[in-house]
């Protein structure tokens, strides 16, 4: 299986939408329709939806998202499950919340847990677009970090034989 590296310079980024409301997956992978080749040139954007906790969860245990999505509301789940969960996959991905009464209260208790952002739904195209794109861009910016702690504790195993 290939690292998350190498899936990310094939051209090929993942993302990860977990919400209940499938109108909700139809316009987020029109949206993302709109970001193919527009970061990078012959970067095609792939979505997985799932419609509950559980099978976001297996979702994320089987492969590499570069960013997840996920509604507030996930009865009896709520998003804090996914962000507990994202938190401890290998190169975690930016989890960008969205709700329906996406307010300033959610707002600062995601970013304060750790999430990336929030999104109101219905999804607004252009802001959606902006915050994924950022999120994007924030998750492959750390490639270089990885990398770089990679080979350090490549150095120190080696170091310790």
């Amino acid at each position: 299986m290939k690292n998350s590296y190498e899936i990310t310079t094939a051209g090929i980024s993942s993302v990860l939408s977990i919400s209940p409301i499938e109108e909700d997956h139809f316009v987020l992978q029109d949206i993302l329709n709109l970001l193919d080749g527009s970061l990078e040139p012959q970067r095609t954007f792939l979505m997985k939806s799932c419609t509950n906790l559980s099978t976001g969860l297996s979702a994320l245990r089987d492969r590499q998202f570069e960013v997840v999505v996920c509604e507030r509301d996930l009865s009896p789940d709520s998003w804090k499950d996914v962000l507990d969960q994202v938190t401890i996959v290998p190169d975690p991905p930016p989890l960008i919340v969205t709700s329906r009464l996406a307010d300033e209260r959610l707002w600062a208790e995601a970013l304060n847990m750790g999430a990336f952002d929030v999104l109101a739904t219905p999804f607004d195209r252009m802001e959606t677009v902006r915050v994924i794109a950022a999120a994007w861009r924030a998750w492959g910016g750390r490639r270089p970090a990885r990398k770089e702690r990679h080979k350090h504790m490549v150095a120190a195993a080696d170091a310790t034989m």
